[in-house]
This record gives C-alpha cells, structure tokens and sequence, in this order.
C-alpha cells in the first residue's frame, strides 16, 4: 500500500500547493493527488487555482506522480482539452501522472450557463468523454459525433510514449459499474467496502485509490475549529454536493453541521493515534493508495509529522 499527500486546490494558493508537493516529496510521501475545481466549497477556503498550471510547476519542483482527484471533463471544459491538457501533463511528469475523472459537481460545471444535466445524463457524458480522450491519447487524428460531443479532426501532437492511466470516481452502483466498465482504476473518498468489493468483482486487478482529511494543529480544539471553518460542507450529506451551484449555498447548508458533528468526524490535533485511528478503515478496505489533505494553516508540521510518526506507523500496520 502507498501513502500519497492531497493538494488541495480549494484551501491552498499555487505557491502553498507547489509547496507542499515539494515537502511532501522530502517527508517520504509516495505519491501526490490534486482537485479540479472551478469555485472552493465555500468563501472561507478562499482559492481554487487553475490545476493545469499547477501540475506544470508541481511536474518541476518533484518529482512524485500526481493524480487529479477528480477532473470533470463533460461540461465546464470540453474533453478535447482536457485530453491535450492531460496528454501534456503526463509528457512533464515524464510518464508519473494519472487522470483521475468524475461526473462533476454543479458548483464548478455551471460557470459557463450550460444546464446541469440529471446524474444517468451526466454518466452517459462522461463515458463518451473517456472515449475521446482515450482516442486523441493515441496521436492519431480523431473525428466524432456523438450524442453530447462533436470532435472534428482534432490530433494531439505532444503526448506521452505510454497513454496515462483514467482513473474514474464513482459513488453508488451505477457509477460503480461506469467506472470498472471504462476506467483504469477507482477513485473514492470513504472507506466503502462494499463499493470496493463491487469493483474489484467487476475489474479484478485494478487499482482503488481513497482520500481523506486530517486537521493537523498544537492542540485538538484548533484543529477542530480549522475543520469547521474550513470543511463543514463536508458533512452536507446527500446529493447536495452534485446540485448545489455556488459556495454561498454551500455556506447555507453547511450551517446545518454543527461542531460537534465536525469533531466527531475528522482526526484533529497533533495525538499519533488519533491520526492513525483515521487510517484504519481504509487499511481494513486495502485500498492500493490511500492520500491525505491537511485542513487549516498548519501544513508545514503536518508533513513533517507525518513524515516522522504517521507514514512509518502505517507502513508498519500495512
């Protein structure tokens, strides 16, 4: 089992995420994951950076492989680019980057004034959207008109020796098959071993990829206060994540979380146990890599700390 950092684009500014990539890379991190958001969650996470330049900088700061966990390529940004925007990516990582792909979230995909589209359409997008990229991976020239996309005559010039891996996020049993039907690997955010023995039933042999959110903090009462601040829309629960379309309706329905249902959920403080304890249902589940996100300015000794205690403790329990 690998242990990967998250960047998260949503928190953090470019010079931060390049930063942490850097530091993590030195701590003894495995790997780097990294989101693709238009808007944060929410006006007191207060960034969201164009996540292809900063792969750009990450690709020559370290050199750890870096999924994107996940890009939406249906609506906000037409699978052409996102193809060339990847097939570039993995040329300057050298062949160390993985698309991680999802159906998206209304809160990022409806900048442009396009209908968000009910979750059976937005699948039956994202699969046509695979098989683009899949196809412009290749160098040849690619024409297509499907049912949601139309490519005309389209060829990608810089591309990698090796296609990169499409790993595909997936939640709940349509997805689920989606994602083993047309993705290298699974991408997910909970210790779901029901979804991970459904995927693996269906694709035997490929990757399950997870992340999850530490509050790192001199005591637990501030980690704590970071994560409510920071992530209560974490705890909205539901498709709400998928529908809601800006962050101040996010910041609405977050203020139905209370603190203590933010306590109760997250690992804060600085305590080795209580951050190995948050480890343990996605060991149990046997995930191939597992990532971790810092909530909050404490980064730096997050990393080291992890660096130090956690990883060698995990590497020890995996």
């Amino acid at each position: 089992m690998q242990f990967g950092y998250f960047l998260s684009c949503e928190e953090y500014s470019p010079a931060e995420l390049v930063d942490q990539a850097v530091r993590a890379e030195a701590a003894g991190f495995d790997a780097l994951s990294i989101s693709d958001h238009f808007h944060p969650w929410n006006d007191e996470q207060g960034q969201s950076p164009f996540v292809w330049s900063v792969i750009g900088a990450i690709a020559q700061a370290c050199s750890l492989p870096v999924l994107t966990a996940v890009t939406c390529p249906t609506v906000r940004v037409h699978p052409v680019v996102i193809a060339q925007a990847a097939a570039t990516s993995a040329v300057m990582l050298d062949g160390r980057f993985v698309l991680g792909v999802g159906s998206g979230e209304a809160l990022n995909e409806h900048v442009t004034g396009s209908v968000w589209p009910h979750a059976e359409v937005r699948l039956e997008m994202l699969e046509e959207a695979v098989g683009i990229i899949r196809a412009l991976f290749t160098g040849e020239q690619v024409s297509h008109r499907g049912r949601h996309y139309t490519v005309d005559t389209a060829r990608l010039y810089t591309v990698p020796s090796t296609p990169p891996p499409i790993y595909v996020s997936a939640f709940g049993p349509k997805a689920l098959e989606l994602a083993a039907r047309i993705g290298d690997g699974w991408v997910t955010t909970s210790p779901d071993q029901e979804g991970a023995d459904t995927f693996r039933s269906l694709h035997a042999g490929a990757p399950a990829v997870a992340a999850l959110k530490v509050a790192y903090a001199p005591t637990r009462d501030e980690g704590v206060d970071h994560a409510h601040r920071l992530w209560s829309n974490a705890g909205v629960p539901g498709e709400l994540a998928q529908v809601l379309p800006t962050p101040a309706h996010f910041e609405q329905a977050s203020s139905l979380v209370t603190r203590e249902a933010t306590s109760g959920s997250v690992a804060a403080g600085s305590s080795l146990d209580e951050h190995l304890e948050a480890f343990e249902p996605y060991l149990h589940v046997g995930f191939d890599t597992l990532y971790v996100a810092n909530m909050g300015p404490h980064y730096r000794d997050m990393i080291e700390f992890y660096g130090r205690e956690v990883l060698p403790a995990l590497r020890d329990a995996s």
